[in-house]
């Protein structure tokens, strides 16, 4: 049997999530594995095959989505977007420190011309912690993502992504999710900050 790309490449992923809080204690509210979905090979291709954008900056992974539709049945490799992401640029929060941007994403290798929107993750936030492993820590602080809704109803916080930036060099940028994990439902509010702590090994 041929293995895929990712499999001969075994990419794995760890994902630890933590409430902060303002006098310095820190909850762990999730420490699991991540799945990596098949957008991580879809860019490896792009970039081995020299047949993507030609700037090796559009292969970083340097944005997130989260999202209110997590669940378990969304735990598989061909995960190509979020089932309820932020909706607007908003919903990331107007005065968190949170850098958001709208851009079009590829959806099923192609595409998709609708803004949807993203976190930008700081460079200082990625740091290389062994030959193999960069982890990537997405800070929502104190005034990101509270209080939301769907329908009238309180929305919960349960699911999040990361995106590779542009793998077509298409502009506007297109990113691609490359890897993806549900966990259990968050109401985020102003009491707290939620820290995402995410490694991926190569």
């Amino acid at each position: 049997m041929q293995l895929s790309l990712l499999e001969q490449l075994d990419i794995k992923g760890h994902l630890t999530i933590s409430k902060s809080f303002r006098d310095g204690r820190e909850e762990i509210v999730f420490d699991d594995h991540n799945i990596i979905v098949s957008g991580m090979g879809v860019s490896l291709a792009h970039l081995f095959a020299v047949s993507g954008s030609d700037s090796i900056l559009d292969y970083q992974i340097d944005r997130f989505q989260v999202g209110v539709g997590g669940g378990s049945a969304r735990e598989v490799v061909s995960t190509y977007e979020l089932s309820s992401p932020m909706s607007s640029l908003a919903e990331y929060g107007i005065d968190s420190y949170v850098l958001a941007t709208s851009a079009h994403q590829i959806k099923n290798n192609s595409v998709v011309t609708t803004p949807v929107f993203y976190g930008i993750i700081p460079e200082q936030h990625i740091t290389r912690t062994s030959e193999n492993t960069v982890r990537y820590t997405i800070i929502l602080d104190e005034l990101a993502c509270n209080n939301l809704t769907r329908s009238g109803s309180n929305a919960f916080l349960n699911e999040i992504g990361l995106f590779v930036k542009n793998i077509k060099g298409v502009s506007p940028q297109a990113p691609i999710l490359v890897a993806y994990r549900y966990f259990g439902d968050i109401r985020k509010t102003e009491n707290f900050s939620l820290v995402f702590r995410w490694s991926i090994s190569f």
